[in-house]
């Protein structure tokens, strides 16, 4: 990890994406140039220890943290109960 130089904004994103059932590591490779085992390291160190093996335990061979994996459509971004947001105010649930 000592080679990328990440912000500690990016940091709070990437652990924030990462605690996040549904976001794929992809994801986090995608946006961060992270691999998972990068990730893995970055949340190790973030994190107390009794928290990782929280975390560790629950994503570790999760489908929808792996997109291949995954029975998730990956055009699906929100909630079938939002709607479009117009004139700047957003619509309420059906």
């Amino acid at each position: 990890m000592s080679d990328l130089s990440l912000s500690a904004s990016d940091i709070d994103r990437i652990v924030e994406m990462a605690w996040e059932d549904r976001t794929p590591f992809d994801a986090i490779k995608a946006q961060f140039g992270l691999s998972e085992a990068q990730v893995i390291d970055l949340m190790r160190s973030q994190m107390k220890r009794s928290s990782w093996e929280l975390w560790r335990k629950r994503v570790h061979g999760r489908a929808t943290k792996h997109r291949a994996k995954s029975t998730i459509l990956p055009t699906r971004f929100k909630c079938s109960l939002q709607r479009p947001i117009s004139m700047n105010k957003i619509s309420k649930r059906k």
